[in-house]
């Protein structure tokens, strides 16, 4: 079997958690650790990693960079990112990802057949920040958009491939986020529990 094409990873990490008392989401704790700490850590192996999102705690190897306006959203974070984009291949994430593992990564990368692959959470719904990507196609799809819009919109013309991990009983998912006060409370449940 081939090895797998470098990828770099774009972490959007970018947004007030209003929901979550305006904190930086990314840097909130579960499992002992902050959040975009296991996010860098299950892509350890991308030839490049870059963050997009305010100034905030990083690895030194890791890229900080801002969107433009600063709170600008997803598309113009992606955007920044992409700009820093030198491999063939560019992983998507959410920074609130406290269950991401490597194998998961690696799982996309090996399914990407087309210009995308996507993660389907549990009720088939596509996790947007959740995928691999070629990134000609996925940097002319953010280019082709001028004004803000949807994630959902700039990726729709783009064929990608959508996959749904099977998720080992009392495994979390990895497309666990983080948006409410109950779901950050679930993650650091289900965190104790695996602890122990």
């Amino acid at each position: 079997m081939s090895p797998l094409p470098p990828y770099t990873a774009v972490v959007l990490a970018g947004g007030r958690a209003a929901r979550l008392g305006g904190q930086a989401k990314p840097q909130l704790v579960v499992g002992g650790r902050a959040m975009l700490a296991t996010v860098l850590e299950a892509v350890s192996d991308a030839a490049d990693r870059v963050v997009v999102g305010p100034d905030q705690p990083v690895p030194p190897d890791v890229l900080l960079v801002r969107e433009h306006p600063p709170g600008g959203g997803p598309v113009a974070a992606l955007r920044a990112g992409l700009a820093e984009v030198d491999t063939d291949v560019v992983a998507v994430l959410a920074g609130d990802l406290p269950f991401l593992t490597a194998r998961l990564i690696a799982d996309l990368r090996t399914r990407l057949a087309k210009d995308g692959v996507l993660v389907l959470d549990e009720s088939g719904r596509e996790q947007l920040l959740l995928g691999v990507w070629r990134t000609a196609p996925l940097r002319a799809a953010v280019a082709a958009v001028a004004q803000p819009t949807s994630m959902r919109k700039v990726l729709s013309p783009l064929s990608a491939d959508r996959w749904r991990p099977d998720v080992p009983a009392g495994t979390p998912p990895p497309w666990l986020d983080c948006d409410t006060p109950a779901d950050l409370a679930r993650a650091r449940q289900v965190a104790r529990d695996l602890a122990g």
